[in-house]
């Protein structure tokens, strides 16, 4: 069937003039993780819909081996074991893809019956468990199934610094232990996530911003590293652990605090991320990506000490515009979308009766001037047609993958249309669509490239790419 692009598509790029300081935005996966109001509310698919007006481009959840999982699979790397509970994760990743967003799976929780009744917070007894539980769940998600979305990012054990979710921390004598486990629960995920998925991208560490990096030893409180010190001492574990990304939660130290205020190193929040960074490549021996997993301010009055909803925008605004200007942040999640009497947390960009607070129209505007889904791309001046890709997640859900797709394409340089085209292209299994552009670059000129997307359904999708001539 040959396709034919809408002529309202084709009309609005007419409209479309990029000012010179469009070519110099940065662009990063920004979104949520909002697990009651996106996956378990009833009311989740509308709140999708709400996260969707917000511009966001990804949405994390936490992937709970101990429910997913509550008794012992017979064949535990086998995606659609009966054992495996995978229904609400499925939903979730279904209405993600619908709504044009990519996914970010962390994988925690260890069951019962894998570590002798411990607690999920503490290591499985055989780490083949987890290997096979992380395979189980990339190949689910490796887009090789029909109806089941590709998923590109992955995280494993949330705040892995902190006692509640990772323990012990210290053994007996006060010595660090974290970091060691850490280890071997990463290793055998990551190796597992691989399996299943060799594209997937895996982040390590998902840390807290906060620690004492001293045992206590009392019962009942919780024991804590900063993040600097788990990082450095899981970089001396051995063999080198493999990782695209280094996940991190950089909260303010006081619920009232500001982005960029002060902490002493080695906790770390915003404003000393770049320490953080920089200590990580020296570490780790090479250049970090990072990735902000979790970030987010409470509101009074539900949260009586948390800011107001006019400081909650403007640090909205503040923060995201930092970590924009930080080369090496590639992705930004804010905890939570819809503030809900089940969380204990009220750092929504939406009171519980659906009324937006004015950070949600500051975050819907920022997320959609670093949208990720529409990236850069960098060559040599002189290339001629390059490829580059863009996120079609919508027309993959409803056409799925190998679907064609027309698209009319125009070429912007200095605010000017200097070409104009209607290539075709097919919808790959990630729900991304490559083609080459048609231009051929001049060093040291940067082009702005719209993308008006059609499916032989009718679906739609609008994109804009940059091309930076180096």
């Amino acid at each position: 069937m040959r396709l034919r692009l809408s002529l309202v598509a084709a009309a609005c790029l007419s409209a479309v003039i990029f000012p010179v300081s469009a070519s110099a935005q940065p662009r990063m996966m920004i979104g949520f993780q909002d697990d009651p109001s996106l996956r378990w509310r009833d009311d989740r698919l509308a709140v999708f819909d709400v996260a969707q007006q917000a511009n966001a481009g990804i949405v994390r959840t936490t992937v709970y081996w101990s429910r997913i999982a509550q008794t012992r699979p017979a064949n535990g790397a086998n995606p659609f074991d009966p054992a495996y509970r995978f229904d609400d994760l499925d939903e979730f990743v279904r209405n993600a893809g619908l709504h044009g967003m990519e996914v970010m799976l962390t994988i925690w929780g260890t069951p019962s019956w894998a570590n002798g009744g411990k607690g999920q917070n503490y290591a499985p007894t055989s780490y083949a468990t987890l290997q096979n539980f992380a395979r189980a769940v990339a190949t689910r998600y490796s887009g090789r199934f029909t109806g089941y979305p590709f998923v590109r990012y992955y995280t494993v054990w949330n705040e892995s610094n902190l006692g509640q979710f990772l323990s012990p921390q210290y053994d007996s004598k006060g010595k660090p232990v974290g970091p060691a486990i850490y280890a071997k629960i990463y290793r055998a995920a990551y190796a597992g996530i691989k399996l299943g998925n060799a594209r997937a991208l895996v982040g390590i560490g998902e840390t807290s911003a906060r620690g004492r990096d001293r045992y206590l030893g009392r019962q009942g409180t919780q024991e804590t590293e900063s993040p600097g010190k788990f990082a450095e001492l899981l970089s001396q574990q051995r063999p080198a652990l493999k990782f695209d990304a280094w996940s991190h939660h950089p909260y303010p130290t006081s619920i009232s605090g500001k982005p960029l205020a002060k902490t002493r190193w080695p906790n770390v929040t915003l404003s000393n991320m770049p320490r953080f960074e920089s200590s990580l490549s020296t570490w780790f021996k090479r250049k970090i990506v990072m990735w902000v997993t979790e970030y987010g301010h409470e509101t009074k009055p539900d949260e009586p000490q948390g800011v107001t909803f006019a400081q909650q925008a403007a640090y909205v605004r503040t923060a995201l515009r930092y970590v924009a200007g930080d080369p090496n942040v590639a992705l930004f999640i804010w905890f939570i979308l819809r503030d809900d009497p089940t969380s204990a947390w009220q750092s929504g960009l939406v009171q519980r009766d659906g009324a937006k607070k004015p950070s949600f129209g500051a975050f819907a505007a920022l997320a959609s001037q670093y949208d990720g889904r529409s990236p850069q791309f960098f060559v040599k001046g002189g290339t001629d047609r390059p490829l580059v890709k863009y996120a079609a997640l919508e027309l993959w859900s409803r056409s799925g993958t190998g679907a064609k797709v027309g698209m009319t394409v125009a070429v912007y340089d200095q605010g000017k249309v200097i070409r104009t085209a209607q290539p075709t292209s097919v919808i790959g299994s990630d729900g991304w669509v490559s083609f080459r552009a048609p231009v051929k670059t001049v060093k040291g000129h940067d082009y702005n490239i719209t993308i008006a997307a059609n499916d032989a359904n009718g679906n739609r999708v609008d994109r804009t790419v940059l091309v930076r001539a180096l």
